[in-house]
């Protein structure tokens, strides 16, 4: 059920999305022009009704009839809403489009599916046209005498219903549904799909609108972010927190919070009692913006206000917001220990990918080499996605390897991509889009342990130039004694008896620490890890290392290779092969992509994990 409600949510907004820039120039003309505007005009004021009453619709429609029926669908959609308008001369007719377009797309999809193979040679055109043509017209006419009345009817109700909630102060109330949904990912389709069409309507009427800033308020996800910048006690979420809150508040990109309410879903309350109370403000104060403000920026939110008292009015409700959300997210982010929120990762199985160097969830097994277009996917193909794929375009940039970086929609992700680069709770329509290419999740678009494996896998593609590093090139021999200390024959133990698990873990870190890669602490950090998620990474083999709080106690990057011909027990799985890692900085992200790379040979690995001797290993991973 969920996931049906998400599909349809993603199509409403992937009606509405494409067309934000309309809707933006309407905002303006109508905030700009009309007599209670910035600079009254009325000439330009005439602008508003067409564009709200015409060109608005007939886009929406347009967009739907083409997400089902292709360019084909999109023209019948265009020219079946015009019947839709005319039946409702006295409504914006926006749900009317969302209804017809999509209805012109499959009315001309079942057309041209049935008149597959028997198209008389020489009548294409003439048919074509005429299908589109005839069939536009009786959807019109229905639209006309059905379709639009019956809009208009749902409208009244509609608003109707708003005036009740707002005469008998409960539309605060909404809250309690509209941020958990926003977490679901199903903010555009609530924002443009419901609320938008009402809003315009009581714009019309009444010159401005409540229901345009029950979604978009910046103030409840930017007290969540506060929060966690302020009493985060994990470093990695502590650190993205500032990106997050310049992408979220300026940037209007509110997908960018959703991952850190995801990883201590209690902190949803923060933001509902938030946005509860901004609502509040807004309904006694008769607050109300005179356009949609989207993308949620503090930016377009301010813009779409009122002059005068309206934009104070508007930013104090953004500050209540914010101010509220933070004080209830605080103590929670505070209480929520260090060990909680890694295992929130952990769930994602993260560790596991990490360790790999190879962060394929699902999908087809596509290796680096190959790796020719990485497309990143949100609900809508527009926010976080964006967002996303132009900083890892950056970061692969100086690789030079030729890779295409975009972003789309989730559900419309093109068949040549290679790599798809998703949230978590996308994965399944991610899968479904792109079944041949290799599916990456994540918890955060700024800082993910995922991207980063994904970035030392390409990374190794290269004839060793790191991307991130000073662009000085340090001579061949100086390169390679820096690395030489990497693995040494001393790290390498071969023919060990079996051990229990942690036994084995506190060996290989005794190991690391007796070559001088880390310090004595650095063991405890290892064991402390395996409780968390375990760090057995399949076909025999785990990769034990430190928490990220334990990066203080390496002294410089090395690994150790514990050779256990029985194997150790690690849950139900028994591991032959035990790698201790240590890191300076990521190195252990190249660390591990080159571990990954060298286990790719299947006969080499068995040989590895039961008879092979230290040489052989120092040659292997050396």
């Amino acid at each position: 059920m969920k996931n049906k409600i998400q599909r349809f949510g993603k199509f409403l907004s992937a009606m509405v999305m494409p067309n934000i820039g309309a809707f933006i120039a309407w905002g303006f003309i109508t905030a700009l022009f009309i007599e209670a505007g910035w600079l009254p005009n009325a000439k330009l004021a005439a602008l508003n009704g067409p564009m709200l009453n015409y060109l608005l619709p007939i886009l929406v429609a347009y967009q739907g009839g083409k997400l089902v029926g292709g360019d084909r669908g999109g023209v019948i959609g265009g020219i079946a809403v015009i019947g839709v308008i005319v039946g409702a001369p006295d409504y914006p007719m926006l749900m009317g489009a969302m209804v017809m377009g999509p209805v012109g797309g499959w009315v001309i999809k079942k057309f041209d599916k049935a008149m597959e193979g028997h198209m008389p040679a020489g009548f294409e055109m003439l048919i074509n046209n005429f299908s589109i043509g005839i069939l536009g017209m009786i959807l019109a006419i229905i639209g006309s005498y059905v379709i639009g009345p019956f809009m208009a009817g749902v409208l009244v109700v509609l608003t109707a219903g708003v005036d009740v909630l707002v005469n008998h102060g409960l539309l605060p109330l909404a809250a309690i549904f509209i941020e958990p949904a926003k977490v679901l990912f199903l903010n555009n389709a609530i924002n443009h799909g419901i609320f938008t069409p009402i809003a315009t309507l009581q714009a019309e009427q009444a010159g401005k609108s409540i229901m345009y800033m029950l979604e978009a308020n910046p103030g409840p996800g930017l007290g969540v972010l506060l929060a966690y910048w302020a009493f985060s006690k994990d470093k990695a979420t502590k650190d993205s927190a500032p990106g997050a809150i310049i992408i979220h508040f300026l940037g209007g990109i509110h997908e960018i919070y959703f991952p850190y309410i995801l990883m201590n879903p209690v902190v949803i309350i923060a933001p509902i009692v938030g946005n509860i109370c901004a609502i509040t403000f807004y309904t006694i104060t008769g607050a109300g913006l005179v356009g949609p403000a989207s993308p949620g920026s503090i930016i377009a939110f301010m813009s779409m206000a009122p002059k005068g008292m309206g934009m104070v009015i508007t930013f104090l409700g953004v500050a209540i917001a914010t101010a509220v959300s933070f004080l209830i997210a605080s103590p929670i982010v505070k209480m929520a220990d260090h060990k909680s929120l890694e295992d929130a990762q952990a769930k994602k199985d993260s560790m596991k990918a990490e360790a790999k160097g190879l962060t394929t969830v699902s999908g087809a097994d596509v290796q680096a080499k190959d790796i020719k277009k990485i497309v990143f996917a949100c609900d809508a193909g527009m926010g976080s996605s964006a967002m996303g794929a132009t900083k890892f375009r950056n970061r692969i940039k100086d690789l030079n390897l030729g890779i295409t970086v975009t972003n789309t929609s989730v559900d419309n992700v093109p068949a040549d991509a290679n790599v798809v680069v998703c949230q978590e709770i996308l994965k399944d329509r991610a899968a479904k889009s792109a079944p041949q290419a290799r599916l990456i999740t994540l918890e955060n678009f700024l800082a993910d342990p995922h991207l980063d494996a994904l970035y030392a896998e390409l990374e190794t593609l290269t004839t060793g130039k790191t991307a991130e590093a000073d662009k000085t090139e340090a001579p061949a021999e100086e390169k390679k004694e820096t690395k030489a200390g990497i693995l040494v024959p001393e790290g390498i133990k071969t023919g060990c008896a079996s051990v229990d698990k942690e036994t084995a873990i506190r060996a290989a870190g005794q190991l690391l620490c007796d070559l001088g890669y880390v310090d004595a602490n650095y063991i405890d950090a290892m064991v402390e890890r395996e409780k968390i998620v375990t760090t057995y990474m399949g076909m025999g083999v785990a990769i034990p290392h430190g928490t990220s709080d334990a990066k203080e106690t390496v002294k410089k990057s090395g690994i150790v290779v514990m050779q256990y011909p029985d194997g150790v027990s690690f849950g139900d799985e028994k591991a032959n092969l035990i790698i201790g890692i240590a890191g300076v900085g990521d190195e252990h992200l190249e660390i591990l992509a080159n571990i990954a790379g060298s286990l790719e040979d299947e006969a080499l690995l068995e040989n590895l994990k039961k008879n092979a001797d230290a040489d052989t290993i120092m040659k292997t991973f050396g």
